[in-house]
């Protein structure tokens, strides 16, 4: 009997998913570059399963059943590209490739192209949910050629997490909307790490609380409007004692990395013309970070101004850092749906808010409750603007809101840097101001550059310049928006 499907590279993510399609009754084949791999893996966590090895990619594609299905768990970027060739000729008409690496949707576009002018089936889809996802179940968001869905969607929804008896797989929309849905997934991630790190950067060095009370308050928050699993994570961290009996999160080097989904959403908001700031500055702050050396020396130069002690009342500016961290998650929410309703009209990429906040609410990374309430604001208004104008966030951000301010009034006092609290709140406050000084900002381009601007008292689309000088006569430059 041939496999019902294929898997390339075997590294932990791969690896955990073929033991997942295994325990669920599918027949694996795998192939890694590094050929002994393949023999250490079926020899060792695969011995027992069905799971079949093979030497070469001839040999590979020969154990697969028509039409073949061929999933790429390799680095993103060329290999990827250099595996399609290498495929090609071994492939016939009707066949499936399907990457499941962090390609930038972009990439999946071309490749889906591509692949269809050979007659292959292409599916770029992102897959969440870190190693333990990858074997027990993570979130798969497929896209790309909808030809090939029926092919896979058995295997994929079946070796998904379950969340309410339904599958957190479906399929995102074609071309390249499953990598892109994954990246602003991978951005909103880094956006709600940094708020959790701030949170405790203020807690710690800010009120003085040691890593066991910690632990207590994120045990309490994950029991709340907080629940996910990064609060449920945290909690864990802080509980845990180096072999001296200190906590370990004390003597891990304060140096983020990144592996690039991140920059690629603040990117490509960037090109969208969609303020997307607080994911921006999680990603500013995660390279600030890797500044080390410059920053202890920056630290002996540039001392705080003077010794600062909190004196309020604690318990009420730990609340005060729970709503901080809520108010500032919605924020982070509410700027990445925008962006992907904005991609969606820009791209063609028909997406469906709700389904991917159902979608989110297992196996991935940001799973929290918090996505329930996501899912109701799209069912109610599937055309909503922004997450913001729903009612159950209207009245969630009022009720945090007095918090919020307090948090980031503690962070300026103490001088803990809050980027992405202080970001959140500014594009809060700026979303609800009526008016903006946009205004003095068009009267100077027109100043300098001759602009030009539209008035309040004129219909939108009508465009005016102003010789401000007396000799700049009346030629006035191109205009264009983002």
């Amino acid at each position: 009997m041939k496999a019902n499907i294929g898997l390339i590279g075997l590294a932990v993510m791969g690896q955990n998913l073929v033991l997942n399609m295994d325990d669920h009754g599918f027949k694996v084949a795998v192939f890694n570059r590094t050929t002994s791999t393949v023999d250490e893996f079926l020899a060792g966590p695969a011995k027992d399963t069905q799971v079949i090895g093979a030497h070469s990619l001839e040999e590979f594609v020969d154990l697969l059943q028509v039409p073949r299905i061929v999933m790429l768990m390799v680095k993103a970027g060329e290999v990827v590209d250099q595996y399609i060739e290498k495929l090609l000729p071994l492939l016939a008409a009707g066949d499936v490739i399907v990457d499941g690496g962090n390609s930038l949707f972009t990439d999946t576009n071309r490749r889906t192209r591509y692949l269809q002018e050979h007659q292959i089936n292409y599916i770029g889809t992102g897959v969440s949910g870190g190693e333990e996802g990858a074997r027990h179940g993570p979130l798969i968001m497929p896209g790309g050629n909808k030809a090939a869905w029926p092919l896979v969607k058995d295997i994929f929804q079946s070796i998904s997490a379950e969340v309410d008896g339904q599958p957190c797989c479906e399929w995102v929309g074609d071309n390249g909307a499953g990598h892109y849905v994954k990246m602003v997934h991978n951005g909103i991630e880094y956006g709600d790490m940094q708020l959790i790190c701030e949170a405790y950067q203020l807690l710690s060095a800010g009120l003085g609380l040691s890593a066991e009370e910690l632990h207590d308050i994120f045990t309490e928050w994950n029991q709340g409007v907080l629940s996910s699993y990064l609060i449920e994570i945290t909690a864990a961290i802080f509980a845990y004692k180096d072999t001296d009996g200190e906590p370990l999160v004390n003597k891990i080097l304060d140096t983020a990395g990144q592996k690039g989904t991140g920059k690629w959403t603040g990117i490509n908001a960037l090109d969208l013309g969609i303020p997307l700031t607080l994911i921006g500055e999680s990603v500013f702050a995660r390279c600030l970070s890797a500044q080390k050396d410059e920053r202890v020396r920056a630290a002996g130069i540039l001392p705080k101004a003077s010794k600062w002690a909190f004196t309020g009342e604690q318990q009420a500016m730990i609340d005060a850092v729970h709503d901080a961290l809520y108010a500032a998650k919605i924020i982070s929410y509410a700027q990445g749906f925008r962006l992907m309703r904005e991609a969606s009209k820009e791209y063609g990429l028909d997406l469906h808010y709700g389904e991917i906040a159902l979608m989110w609410r297992g196996g991935c990374i940001i799973r929290s409750q918090f996505l329930n309430n996501i899912k109701q604001a799209y069912d109610t208004s599937p055309d909503l603007e922004n997450l913001l104008l729903d009612g159950f966030f209207v009245e969630a951000i009022k009720t945090a809101d007095a918090g919020w301010r307090k948090a980031v009034i503690l962070g300026i006092e103490a001088g803990i840097p809050t980027p992405a609290f202080a970001s959140a709140l500014a594009y809060y406050d700026g979303y609800r101001t009526e008016r903006l000084p946009a205004n003095l900002l068009q009267a100077q381009r027109d100043y300098f550059g001759a602009h030009t601007y539209e008035r309040t008292d004129k219909p939108r689309g009508e465009f005016f310049h102003t010789d401000w000088t007396g000799q700049g006569g009346k030629v006035a430059s191109t205009t264009y928006t983002v």
